[in-house]
């Protein structure tokens, strides 16, 4: 394995031309050198966003020494080639072992830093890269063990971490280490029948293998699982349990019931996958206040329809309530819109008016709307119009968006969580897929032909109105990184999952996560296994699949009106409304999604808050409903549109009939002789 030496530089010196083409030689060399160093000092190989912990002379000893967990630390130098070329494969590596914090952590220095020079001369560093692993509880100061091997792959670096895991005696154990050595048989037969508070996987795999120690070491962030392993040596056990082929995973459950558990492919990744998704099991958190609800409970008391949905499919209901929150809670907190604003939001309506795949009456008013705002010559519209029409105070017949929330595939354990930031992800992955499927459905729209519309479309509109101010901005990070290299619909599709499985790394075992549904790398196996590889013990994915698979997934016909409101009211005259206060987003910049699925709840948005005066007091107007015919401003202005046309249209029938008369006079007056 290459290595770069820390004198490389005064090495080269001895190569250099005798005098008179020397100085000049060494100035070229010299300048080159400060170059390259000052390109590399700008741009680091490592940064917060990476899974590793970036060290420096400061941190490194009140880090690694007497730590709780065991080390793993690679002193590089930002100059070093093969360090350049090794940083993706030690990002991979870092990634992949990220739940393993409580054991074993990946670290990196870097050498070629001005402050960082004493301490990598202290610490004896001579090549780059250098390994070196630091036991946990490990109080004597010493400057750690270095690996000498030449392989340097991923899965063997992450084997080695288990056996230097498994070096530690038990007084100086990492804190939050489970054991990995193989568990007795007895301890596992005495398992039959026994009914415990939850579940215990048994992995019977071979006296060499690492599955089973790797996949405990997985689980170690979660709760409501212990994971065992054991060796196929023991026939008789094997015989007891009925396992005819290793690796396998024994289960038991909490009532005492026990089976070979059944996977697609018997590697690690669907190991860990499998029993990371078993009801009840779930990331630890720091707090007690995340936790499964009751029957019927919300988590504040309030007596809620827990509803019963399958995974496999997308809810029309979901979408629908996405699309009243962000029509008639999020919109509305902006009094009108003008400028970027108005242009972002008739692009967003454009979009969904021809690619929602939802039920008649939903698309027909977000038809109605496009038609709308793309007929009104202004450059200033107030959201009350917009509302109005949402609302269909006109009562045109078949135009209905439902005003109750029923979220059931984005239900979450809590009223906050999920819910509403989950049906937008929804949403914006059935267009992508929709633009996908329907090359011709934005077809004279200024979107024809361009893979981008939608994607563009979600950036521009989360940058505007998205009540989550920080969500935006990784959003537009994400998309100035990378956006502008797709090229097709389906690379659109495939980006736009891509960054949903990126958000979820980051978001995993964070306050916002549900406890019952953990932030995983979706699609997960058990709904799409041939999406899943692996390639030198690293889980990959098989993005053909995977395109094949968000294609099916987020096709219309896989949307479920399971749930749906069907009340749609008669279309009549118009009647005033009661005066209800309407659902904002709440002050830390977070969406509030305390929005209860009962019609009496759901706000209509006649009391809102003035917002526009920078440094004010907000101040609550309250919009008294209007009696009598039911006059709206949308049916104001479509009257006034329409009294204007009519003066025009008259004035020219008149001066052009006017000036056709004297022409006629003039042709045929004759005068008498």
């Amino acid at each position: 394995m290459i290595t770069c030496k820390s004198s490389w530089a005064s090495n080269c010196m001895a190569f250099l031309p005798s005098p008179p083409m020397a100085v000049s030689f060494r100035l070229k060399i010299a300048i080159l050198l400060g170059l390259l160093f000052g390109q590399a000092q700008s741009a680091r190989l490592y940064t917060e966003e990476d899974p590793v912990v970036i060290l420096s002379s400061d941190s490194l000893k009140q880090t690694v020494f007497n730590s709780s967990s065991a080390w793993l630390l690679q002193f590089y130098s930002s100059w070093c080639g093969h360090c350049i070329q090794y940083s993706p494969t030690w990002k991979a590596l870092a990634g992949d072992v990220k739940d393993w914090e409580q054991a074993i952590r990946v670290g990196v220095l870097d050498c070629a830093h001005e402050k960082n020079f004493d301490i990598c001369k202290e610490f004896g560093i001579h090549f780059y890269p250098t390994f070196r692993y630091f036991k946990a509880h490990d109080n004597t100061n010493d400057y750690g063990k270095t690996y000498h091997g030449a392989d340097r792959e991923l899965q063997t670096v992450r084997q080695l971490m288990v056996n230097f895991l498994q070096n530690h005696t038990k007084q100086d154990w990492p804190v939050g280490c489970p054991p990995l050595d193989p568990a007795r048989p007895e301890d596992i037969l005495s398992l039959m029948g026994k009914k415990t508070e939850f579940y215990t996987a048994v992995i019977v795999e071979d006296k060499d293998s690492y599955i089973g120690r790797e996949v405990i070491l997985d689980l170690m962030p979660y709760e409501g699982l212990a994971v065992k392993r054991t060796l196929s040596s023991d026939k008789l056990l094997m015989e007891e349990l009925g396992i005819t082929s290793v690796p396998s995973v024994y289960l038991f459950h909490p009532n005492g019931t026990h089976t070979i558990m059944n996977v697609q492919k018997r590697l690690r990744f669907f190991f860990s996958s499998f029993l990371k998704l078993l009801p009840g099991v779930h990331r630890k958190q720091s707090t007690s206040s995340l936790q499964r609800p009751q029957p019927g409970k919300n988590g504040l008391g309030t007596q809620v329809e827990w509803k019963v949905f399958e995974k496999s499919k997308v809810y029309m209901a979901d979408l629908e309530s996405g699309l009243h929150y962000l029509l008639r809670v999020e919109l509305a907190t902006h009094k009108t819109l003008e400028g970027e604003e108005l242009k972002t939001f008739k692009d967003f309506v454009t979009v969904v008016a021809k690619l929602f795949p939802g039920r008649q009456s939903v698309v027909k008013l977000l038809e109605t709307l496009l038609e709308w705002l793309v007929s009104l010559p202004l450059e200033k519209i107030p959201y009350d119009a917009i509302l109005d029409l949402v609302n269909n105070k006109m009562r045109i017949s078949g135009l209905y968006l439902s005003e109750q929330v029923q979220w059931v595939g984005c239900q979450g354990s809590s009223v906050a969580l999920r819910g509403y930031p989950c049906s937008l992800w929804t949403l914006f992955h059935v267009l992508t897929v929709q633009a996908a499927n329907r090359p011709d459905a934005l077809a004279n729209t200024g979107f024809e032909d361009d893979p981008l519309a939608v994607l563009q479309t979600m950036r521009h509109y989360i940058g505007t109105f998205f009540g989550c101010q920080e969500c935006g901005k990784h959003f537009e990070e994400m998309a100035q990184e990378s956006l502008n290299q797709i090229k097709t619909v389906d690379e659109a599709v495939l980006w736009l999952w891509r960054k949903h499985n990126q958000v979820n790394a980051r978001l995993a075992g964070s306050m916002s996560e549900d406890p019952m549904f953990p932030k995983t790398q979706w699609p997960t196996p058990d709904l799409c296994p041939t999406c899943h590889e692996e390639q030198e013990g690293l889980h990959v994915w098989n993005e053909q699949m995977v395109l094949a698979f968000l294609k099916q997934h987020y096709s219309a016909s896989n949307i479920s009106p399971k749930y749906s409101s069907n009340s749609q009211p008669d279309p009549g005259p118009p009647a005033p409304d009661k005066p209800k206060a309407i659902t904002k987003p709440n002050n830390n910049g977070h969406l509030n999604q305390n929005l209860k699925p009962s019609p009496d709840n759901i706000p209509k948005h006649q009391k809102r808050t003035d917002i526009s005066g920078a440094g004010e007091k907000h101040i609550g107007v309250q919009i008294e409903a209007r009696p009598g015919m039911g006059f709206s401003s949308l049916d104001m202005s479509l009257c006034v549109l329409l009294y204007a046309f009519s003066c025009v249209f008259l004035m020219f029938m008149f001066f052009f009939f006017r000036f056709r008369s004297k022409r006629w006079k003039a042709r045929n007056y004759r005068p008498y002789v």
